[in-house]
């Protein structure tokens, strides 16, 4: 019982130094096959596939430069339109949404009250110029009776300050004449100003005083209009250059940046920087003669700081951080990729300027960068000149 044991185990371990034996002849006959065979096996094996990628060629060109700040529409004026009398609203003359002239009759308040006060104080004046005739033929009377010893001097003066307090009268009744045709011409509103009218708050028939809080509509003059829009401060001093230089172009685009509405110039700087978001609030004014621009609508507005002049300019796709910083992909005569590092210059659109570390005609890749490692080889897909007109879009920034 002993010894089949005994031969069992043998058999066992005999069966394990004969696997071991065979694993590490195995493993010995592949390493000489691949590293230590002959070269026609070792040149069978696969090489690593080149990496497909898009380039651009760097060029020089002129890239205007921009910063966008989001803004919203002002009108030149915006009007309350108000009755400065209290009466009935007899009649409303204009149609919402038209078109106005300074002067233009715009609603008119009942008139027959204030008429009526007007013929009181024309008839007060004439009653007192007929008071005033006759004291004066009085005074006159009064002179010569004194000539004559017949009456006092104290007659005369007594008669000479009637006719004085007569002719204070009528002045009296003068200034309150002026003061009834006022009135009487407050009943017809008209416009202060050219624009456009909008809707109406007030209908005829209601009573209306000088005092209401609502006005009877608003009126806005479009024609032109203003842009009131932020930028970081950190532009400040490029945007005071440009406006030393010269009028400073701006576009107004839409909220969605897709459509350009009008072309203006920049008006003003504000003349303090906001510290609670450490943004400076620019002006900017358009001729709308069109009115695309619309009051309290929200707008981006380009500001044109400069034009960088034949200068490097790259896809901005082109531009990648690493550990180390910014940098791009060159792709060298033999199709070899090299990382680059780069110093970048402003933005415009889609490209971006590149202050150092590229040269003209390099070939820089756009797309495929993140299967890309240093020294790997490469297949190019397409290439593009990297020398076509930036983009209208109203991104950018500033250098």
């Amino acid at each position: 019982m002993a010894d089949s044991t005994s031969g069992a185990v043998g058999r066992r371990r005999r069966i394990a130094v004969i696997g071991v034996a065979f694993i590490i002849l195995a493993g010995g006959g592949l390493y000489w096959y691949q590293v230590r065979g002959p070269e026609p096996a070792r040149a069978a094996l696969p090489a690593a596939r080149p990496v497909p990628v898009s380039v651009a060629v760097a060029g020089r060109q002129d890239v205007p430069v921009y910063v966008t700040g989001l803004g919203t529409v002002q009108a030149s004026f915006t009007i309350a339109i108000h009755s400065q009398v209290d009466g009935i609203m007899r009649e409303v003359l204009f149609t919402e949404g038209q078109h106005v002239k300074k002067g233009d009759v715009l609603a008119q308040i009942e008139p027959r009250p204030f008429q009526a006060v007007l013929d009181q104080a024309k008839a007060k004046r004439s009653q007192d110029v007929a008071t005033l005739g006759a004291a004066q033929k009085d005074l006159e009377r009064s002179k010569t009776l004194v000539v004559q010893n017949v009456a006092t001097q104290q007659t005369v003066d007594q008669q000479q300050a009637r006719v004085d307090q007569l002719k204070a009268s009528i002045e009296a009744d003068e200034a309150a004449i002026e003061a009834a045709q006022t009135q009487l011409d407050f009943t017809m509103i008209r416009a202060p100003s050219d624009g456009r009218m909008g809707v109406r708050l007030v209908d005829p028939g209601n009573l209306v005083h000088a005092n209401d809080a609502r006005p009877i509509a608003n009126l806005v003059l479009t024609q032109p209009s203003a842009v009131l829009f932020t930028l970081p401060m950190q532009v400040l001093d490029d945007l005071r250059e440009a406006m030393a230089r010269g009028p400073v172009e701006v576009t107004a685009f839409d909220q969605n940046n897709r459509r350009l509405l009008s072309t203006g110039k920049l008006l003003l700087i504000d003349n303090a920087i906001d510290q609670a978001t450490a943004t400076i609030r620019l002006k900017a004014m358009f001729d709308n003669a069109d009115e695309r621009l619309w009051p309290g609508e929200f707008v981006n507005a380009r500001v044109s700081l400069e034009t960088r002049r034949s200068v490097i300019a790259v896809p901005t796709t082109v531009v990648q951080r690493g550990p180390q910083g910014l940098f791009a992909w060159v792709i060298n005569a033999d199709n070899i990729a090299e990382p680059r590092r780069i110093e970048l210059g402003p933005a415009s659109g889609d490209l971006t300027v590149i202050n150092s570390g590229l040269a003209e005609g390099d070939r820089v890749v756009t797309d495929g960068q993140y299967k890309l490692q240093a020294n790997a080889r490469v297949t190019i897909t397409s290439s593009i000149a990297a020398n076509a007109p930036p983009s209208t879009s109203p991104a950018g920034a500033a250098p």
